[in-house]
C-alpha cells in the first residue's frame, strides 16, 4: 500500500484507545504526540516506550512522543485526535482553546452523550471551539478493542464527517493493512450507534452475570439494536447506518467480548456487586453508565420506546435488582416482532 503524506498528529488522552490509535499512526510513519496529564506516564512513554497500565504487553514505536504540556504537544499540529472520556471532553477542549492559535481538524473517538445537555460529542466540540479554530470534525468509530488494535490484529472502522474530504483525509491518515477505514456522511448515526451500544453491552453483561445464557443475550442484542435505531432515526440518523460497522458491528463486539469494559461492568452487576464497587474495580471509565442517563432522558424527550435502557436506568440509578429488571424485560406485554420496525419505517417515510 502506497504511503500518503506524513503528518504531525497530537493524540489527546493516553488511555488504551488513544495509545492504540497512536500505534496505528506511528506504523503509518506519522509523527505522533501522545498527551497525558500524568507526568509519570509521559516519562514512561518516552523512556521505556510502554504504557503498562493500559496496554501492559505492548512496546510502542519510537516515533510516539509523550507530552505533558498541552501547549507543546499542539505546536505545528493540524490534526488533533481527541481520545479522552466523554466527561472530560469539555474541560480538555477549553484547555486547547487557550493554547492553540492556528486552525486544525478534530478527530474524535469518544463514545458517549453528554447528560442533561443531550449533546453528541461532535456537538460538544462545536459548542466549545470557534469555527475559525476548528476546521472540521471527523468521528472515528466502529468495532475496535484497543487491546487487539495495539497487537495489529485486523480491524475495520468508519470515519464520519459532514465534509467528505475531511473523512477521506482521516481515512488516508489511519488506513493500513491491519486497520481498514470506511467513510460515511451520517455523523448522527455513527455517534448514536457508538454511544448507545455501551448501554446494551452493560445489559448483556448483566444477563451473563445472572447466567441466563446465550439465548437471552442474543435477544437483548437484537432488541437493543432496534431501540438504538428508533432513537437514532428520531434524532435524524440514516437507519441504514445501524446495520453497518458502527451499529450492529460495534454492538456485537461490545456485548460479547471480555475486552469490553461495559460488558465486564454489567457482568459484575449481574453477579451482585454494587455499582460503586464495580466502578472502583474497573479502574477505567465505563462510558455506558453515564450514557444510560443521557439515553433515558432522550427517550423521554422524543417519546421513543427504549425498554432495555429504561430497565438499566432503574438498576444503575434507582436501586432495582438486576435479576428483577431482566425478568421484567422478558415478561413484557406480547407484541408482533415487526411492530417496532413498521413504526420505525413510518417515521422515516
Amino acid at each position: 500500500m502506497a504511503m500518503n503524506k506524513k503528518e504531525r498528529v497530537a493524540v489527546l488522552g493516553a488511555g488504551s484507545w488513544g495509545t492504540a490509535l497512536a500505534i496505528v499512526l506511528a506504523d503509518n510513519g506519522h509523527e505522533v504526540r501522545l498527551w497525558s496529564h500524568n507526568r509519570e506516564q509521559v516519562t514512561e512513554l518516552n523512556e521505556q516506550h510502554t504504557n503498562k497500565r493500559y496496554l501492559p504487553d505492548v512496546m510502542l514505536p519510537e516515533n510516539i512522543f509523550g507530552y505533558h504540556l498541552l501547549e507543546e504537544a499542539l505546536v505545528g499540529v493540524e490534526i488533533v485526535v481527541l481520545a479522552v472520556p466523554t466527561k472530560a471532553v469539555r474541560e480538555v477542549l477549553q484547555q486547547v482553546k487557550e493554547v492553540k492559535t492556528d486552525s486544525f481538524m478534530v478527530v474524535h473517538v469518544s463514545k458517549g452523550i453528554e447528560p442533561d445537555t443531550h449533546l453528541r460529542v461532535s456537538e460538544v466540540i462545536t459548542d466549545e471551539l470557534p469555527e475559525e479554530l476548528c476546521r472540521d470534525i471527523v468521528v472515528l468509530s466502529g468495532p475496535s478493542h484497543a487491546e487487539e488494535v495495539s497487537l495489529r490484529q485486523p480491524t475495520t472502522v468508519t470515519a464520519a464527517a459532514e465534509n467528505m474530504q475531511a473523512a477521506e483525509r482521516v481515512q488516508d491518515l489511519f488506513m493500513n493493512q491491519n486497520f481498514r477505514v470506511y467513510t460515511n456522511e451520517d455523523v448522527v448515526g455513527v455517534e448514536i450507534g457508538g454511544a448507545l451500544k455501551n448501554i446494551i453491552a452493560l445489559a448483556a453483561g448483566i444477563s451473563d452475570g445472572l447466567e441466563y445464557g446465550d439465548n437471552a443475550k442474543a435477544a437483548l442484542i437484537t432488541r437493543g439494536l432496534a431501540e438504538i435505531a428508533r432513537l437514532g432515526a428520531k434524532m435524524g440518523a440514516n437507519p441504514l447506518t445501524f446495520s453497518g460497522l458502527t451499529g450492529i458491528g460495534d454492538l456485537i463486539v461490545t456485548c460479547t467480548s471480555v475486552h469490553s469494559r461495559n460488558w465486564r461492568a454489567g457482568n459484575m452487576l449481574g453477579k451482585g456487586y454494587k455499582l460503586e464497587e464495580v466502578l472502583d474495580n474497573m479502574g477505567m471509565v465505563v462510558e455506558g453508565v453515564r450514557t444510560t442517563r443521557a439515553a433515558y432522558q432522550l427517550s423521554e424527550k422524543y417519546g421513543v420506546k427504549m425498554p432495555i435502557t429504561k430497565a438499566l436506568y432503574r438498576v444503575l440509578f434507582e436501586g432495582q435488582h438486576p435479576k428483577e429488571a431482566v425478568d421484567e424485560l422478558m415478561a413484557r406485554v406480547k407484541t408482533h416482532e415487526m411492530e417496532d420496525l413498521v413504526d420505525f419505517t413510518k417515521e422515516n417515510n
